[in-house]
């Protein structure tokens, strides 16, 4: 299989529960790599910038509690 299609024409002849399985697996896959990614950004310093700007909100008194955001949304 070398093409997006195929594997899509693969996936459609699996049974649900094969399905249901792949759709994790590939769900987990994708959580590794993100983390893999926010990793890279971190020990990079692309995120310094971001962390930063937290960090002063936070020290500044210009956050909200998370229940409280919840509760509003």
């Amino acid at each position: 299989m070398n093409t997006r299609l195929e594997v899509e024409s693969a996936i459609e002849q699996l049974p649900e529960a094969e399905v249901r399985e792949l759709a994790k697996w590939l769900q987990e896959y994708l959580d590794e790599r993100w983390d893999r990614q926010i990793e890279a950004d971190l020990a990079s310093g692309k995120l310094d910038r971001l962390i930063a700007r937290a960090e002063a909100d936070i020290a500044n008194g210009n956050v909200r509690d998370l229940d409280e955001v919840l509760r509003n949304g």
